[in-house]
């Protein structure tokens, strides 16, 4: 969700440093890149080992979700260039779709309303609704499980190193489309393909299945 159909992940970044930084900590930029694509808490565990069990997170996380939600509901959260038309091919195709995404599911429904996708999904499955977060696989299994479909059938879109590793490992293709920086060589390796753009996905998954339909006319 975050970077790959929201624009979202500079309200975040912005957030979280501003944060810090009213409570006397510098969260650099390599830092926080690490932070993409994971769920909060064990982002706010990263933040501990690096700053010391002296960290005031209470404090810290109450700051960061009020800095967030203001800059979201000020800015507004817009969609990533492509995603519309992507998501009006694969509704008129009939596929099944869903959202795996590290946020909980209160950030989640407050996000895809303000940019206008609550209902587009047939199901939404959240960081806070599995056990284990990207880069493990469980979220990706629990939306192919939703969906009722095998992962070798499904196809994952992601954007960052922990959800591209985590949908290989659930046994998907894997579309990287990068946002925030390029893929490690770790998640490069896992990605089925490397794209520019959602647009890009778009034309992959058409050919595909016209590819898929040469083959059954055969």
């Amino acid at each position: 969700m975050d970077g790959l159909m929201l624009d979202t992940e500079p309200l975040y970044k912005a957030a979280w440093q501003q944060g810090c930084a009213e409570l006397g900590f510098d969260l650099d930029e390599s830092s926080y890149s690490t932070f993409i694509g994971r769920r909060t808490v064990d982002c706010e565990r990263e933040l501990v080992k690096r700053f010391g069990l002296g960290f005031p997170m209470p404090r810290f996380r109450t700051r960061c979700a009020e800095l967030w939600r203001l800059s979201a509901q000020t800015r507004g959260i817009s969609t990533k260039p492509g995603l519309l038309a992507l998501l009006e091919f694969v509704e008129a195709q009939g596929l099944a779709r869903a959202i795996a995404t590290s946020s909980d599911a209160a950030d989640a429904a407050f996000s895809l309303r303000r940019a206008g996708l609550s209902g587009r999904f047939e199901t939404v499955v959240t960081g806070d609704q599995i056990a284990h977060s990207k880069p493990a696989p469980d979220i990706y299994l629990e939306a192919a499980r939703r969906l009722g479909r095998h992962p070798s059938e499904c196809v994952a879109l992601e954007d960052s190193d922990a959800g591209i590793i985590a949908a290989r490992a659930a046994g998907m293709v894997t579309l990287c489309v990068p946002d925030a920086k390029p893929p490690s060589e770790a998640a490069a390796r896992a990605a089925s393909h490397v794209l520019g753009s959602l647009d890009e996905a778009l034309g992959w998954i058409r050919a595909r299945l016209m590819d898929d339909q040469r083959q059954r006319d055969c």
